[in-house]
């Protein structure tokens, strides 16, 4: 049977994709950033899946605003990175693994799940910086990776609790596939920031770091933040922490958490970054 190992949190942040690619790491900005991804370059050595279901947002890459999905899966056999107006990044191309989304997506509609099936489309940085803060610099991505995008974008967008939910039926969907994987969730996006308006530059720390810990000893709490209470409290784009709820939900009880890093600011942007594992 196949089973959920791990968790991994962190923030897409683009100009994080940016400094990576260009050889920035070591600068006196981006260099307490990376070093916070230390600890998961050791860990998944040792912890390396056979698929990541990876939770992210597209930004208008291949989702564009005529058609917005709430729960969408990327259902094609491999994904290139997007060209986001810059180039696609130099990262390896994403392989599917077929035979579990399949089985995943039938069970998300059996648990009444409307989920829109993509088989044609890119990933942009919200699916491919969580994959270079990981894995680093790799010729090919050392596991599987089925894409899940979530609508964070236009309104409405799902709510906390309905995103909770989400990752049960994942975790539920995971248990019931008969081949014997390791399969880890990753949630992707956040942390506080708003990127326009009159609060551009919005970060929260006190809001992050509760939210952190809330994630890591009573996570069902942070379902009952509302999708007002997150543009309030951590800016227009702070919605984007629901995703790291999917993941959360989908790793059940019996979690220990081995990693917590948070840092302000990258590009106007909060950075925050879990490892869980689950207890045997």
């Amino acid at each position: 049977m196949a089973r959920i190992s791990g968790g991994i949190a962190t923030s897409h942040v683009p100009a994080i994709g940016a400094a990576f690619d260009l050889g920035k790491t070591e600068e006196d900005y981006w260099k307490p950033i990376f070093e916070g991804y230390k600890y998961v370059k050791e860990w998944i050595k040792d912890n390396t899946p056979d698929v990541v279901i990876l939770i992210y947002n597209d930004h208008a890459s291949s989702l564009m605003l005529d058609i917005v999905p709430t729960f969408a899966m990327g259902f094609a056999e491999e994904f290139e990175s997007a060209d986001e107006g810059w180039g696609r990044r130099p990262v390896p191309v994403v392989k599917n693994h077929l035979d579990l989304a399949a089985h995943v997506a039938e069970q998300l509609v059996i648990d009444e799940f409307d989920l829109t099936l993509i088989n044609e489309m890119d990933v942009d940085h919200g699916c491919t910086v969580p994959l270079s803060l990981v894995f680093g610099k790799v010729e090919e991505w050392p596991c599987k990776v089925i894409p899940i995008a979530v609508n964070v974008t236009q309104f409405p967008t799902p709510s906390g609790e309905r995103c909770w939910k989400l990752g049960e039926a994942i975790r539920n969907a995971v248990k019931t596939f008969p081949e014997d994987l390791n399969v880890q969730v990753w949630g992707t996006g956040g942390m506080s920031h708003q990127l326009q308006g009159t609060r551009a530059g919005l970060i929260n720390e006190e809001f992050d770091r509760r939210f952190l810990e809330l994630l890591a000893h009573e996570p069902e709490e942070l379902k009952y933040i509302t999708r007002l209470e997150y543009l309030r409290e951590a800016g227009t784009e702070g919605i984007e922490l629901i995703m790291w709820l999917i993941m959360r939900a989908a790793m059940g009880y019996g979690v220990e958490e081995k990693h917590r890093f948070y840092r302000v600011p990258a590009s106007n942007t909060a950075v925050g970054h879990v490892v869980y594992e689950t207890k045997s």
